[in-house]
């Protein structure tokens, strides 16, 4: 439940349109509702400023279904990541505008189609094999109400190609840079827009790249101040603190 929505149920209660027992009777899954093998938080909307976001990995379909379905059930935007097929045949049963995002792994059940967003985010990757991460990125922060742009296969082996795309990056209110490999990109784009850049490192490249370890130690020492870095892969974690920054005034 949000703010806005709690504040018109006090005024159906202030007017008499809505008893104080039906009022508690919605209010009865705050802030928590506990499913025994879940505990739901539906206060998170009204204390963060989005919902909860289901993690698929470890939970069986009918687990993930119901807890896609009790979160559903206000009327809130649904996401769910890193998620399988059988989950997603599992929610359609139930949710026939359910999506499946299936590079992003993701699914998304879109009931409220409010913009929060105060600008553009822009998601760039830098090789075509960092894209299922960058489309995390970009479900992540269009589930959030954002406006969100992408720009993929533009590292740095062929430079060239990011500064034929300078005009959408200047556009950016904030910026989301997926690469796996060195993990150069984000600094070079760091360097050519006065927005904060948020790295993805990506476990895209060969032996001596460790799975994105180099590329996380690579971000993590970059020369541009306004590069900061989140985990490896996790384009979930970067599209969210995406729309965090985009919702400041």
């Amino acid at each position: 439940m949000t703010s806005d929505a709690l504040k018109k149920l006090f005024e159906q209660v202030k007017r008499g349109k809505l008893s104080a027992e039906e009022a508690v009777q919605r209010l009865r899954h705050l802030p928590f509702e506990d499913l025994g093998f879940a505990n739901v938080d539906h206060h998170r909307t009204l204390r963060v400023g989005m919902p909860e976001v289901i993690f698929g990995p470890g939970k069986t379909p009918r687990q993930f279904a119901e807890i896609f379905a009790r979160l559903a059930e206000p009327g809130h935007n649904v996401l769910a990541t890193r998620v399988s097929p059988e989950q997603f045949r599992a929610v359609k049963r139930k949710f026939r505008k359910a999506e499946f995002h299936e590079l992003a792994r993701a699914i998304t059940l879109t009931q409220d189609e409010t913009v929060y967003g105060k600008g553009k985010i822009v998601v760039v990757s830098a090789g075509t094999s960092d894209i299922p991460v960058a489309e995390e990125a970009v479900v992540t922060a269009q589930a959030m109400g954002n406006e969100v742009q992408h720009v993929y296969d533009v590292g740095v082996a062929g430079i060239h190609r990011l500064l034929a795309r300078r005009e959408a990056l200047t556009q950016a209110r904030v910026v989301v840079v997926c690469a796996g490999m060195e993990g150069a990109l984000p600094s070079v784009v760091g360097g050519l827009v006065g927005v904060p850049v948020i790295a993805v490192p990506t476990s895209v490249g060969y032996g001596a790249s460790y799975e994105g370890i180099a590329a996380l130690l690579g971000m993590l020492n970059s020369c541009a101040s306004n590069v900061s870095v989140v985990n490896i892969d996790n384009g979930f974690g970067a599209g969210y603190v995406a729309s965090i920054i985009n919702r400041l005034e």
